[in-house]
């Protein structure tokens, strides 16, 4: 299989034309995507969309992802005056937070419908980001309640739909969207190593390969705990790389009859690993 990534389905080009009609219908856009990946994961074609709406974006994940790693993005956003910030959509806390800076930046909005009669007015927010980075979980947790079907795969979300937390907040949920040109190479790996492209359409063993390589250079002590291997000798060596993905998966006893090596298998193993944090908190991306 071609280790080239790619996946633009079609309900993602009819989603771009509608998060673009739908915006005037709300006050303010809630962007997430993954704090382990907050370049890659941010759709460049939706900042272009959303322009000057009011906006938050929500690092997502958070608690997967390296916290002080966290705290260089949020600053790098504030020093853009770019409002933003970390969450880990099960803590409670988190999402009050999150409730709270939305009603703090619309409250402009919020005073001029009361000035005109229309007291209690609700805040109405778009959620966006792409597939996989946490859209519905988000909407749930600040619903308190499951008011939209969540899964760890991309593209659950096929159509918008809208949702009330309660008399003050209403939030519409629109389908991830990949953009079609996934930008460079890195891009497309982290996408793909973080779950937001279909595991169908890449070549898994090349993308827990590559991962393995990245997450060494960049955490070298938790690869080399969690999989029992030694440390990487040369960053640049292909075949030094490969043969340490081959020694984690005969010690995480991925053999085949015969003694061969089920790549695939560990594959699936490691980037289920790096998915759920059991390899360790990890941020792949630093502000450039």
């Amino acid at each position: 299989m071609s280790t080239e990534i790619n996946w633009f389905p079609g309900h993602m080009r009819k989603a771009m034309s509608e998060i673009t009609d739908r915006l005037k219908w709300v006050d303010i856009v809630i962007e997430t995507c993954d704090a382990r990946i907050p370049f890659s994961s941010r759709n460049p074609e939706l900042h272009k969309q959303i322009k000057d709406k009011n906006r938050i974006i929500v690092l997502n994940k958070a608690d997967l992802a390296d916290p002080q790693m966290t705290s260089v993005w949020l600053s790098h956003y504030e020093s853009q005056g770019i409002a933003a910030m970390a969450v880990d959509a099960n803590n409670k806390g988190d999402i009050q937070r999150l409730k709270k800076k939305m009603e703090t930046i619309c409250k402009p909005i919020l005073d001029k419908a009361a000035s005109r009669g229309r007291i209690g007015r609700p805040v109405r927010a778009m959620v966006v980001g792409i597939p996989n980075s946490g859209k519905s979980t988000i909407i749930n947790a600040l619903c308190n309640r499951k008011v939209v079907v969540t899964g760890n795969r991309p593209g659950v979300t096929r159509a918008f739909q809208w949702a009330k937390s309660s008399d003050s907040l209403e939030l519409m949920d629109m389908p991830g969207v990949l953009w079609p040109n996934l930008g460079s190479k890195h891009n497309k790996l982290v996408l793909a190593l973080s779950g937001a492209i279909k595991t169908e359409v890449t070549d898994m063993i090349y993308v827990a390969s590559e991962g393995m390589k990245w997450i060494s250079t960049l955490y070298p002590d938790y690869i080399k705990t969690r999989y029992q291997v030694p440390g990487v000798v040369d960053p640049d060596d292909i075949n030094e790389a490969y043969d340490r993905y081959l020694l984690a998966a005969r010690i995480k006893g991925c053999i085949l009859s015969g003694g061969r090596i089920d790549e695939d298998r560990f594959a699936a193993l490691f980037l289920d690993d790096f998915r759920s944090g059991r390899i360790g908190r990890i941020t792949l991306e630093e502000p450039k």
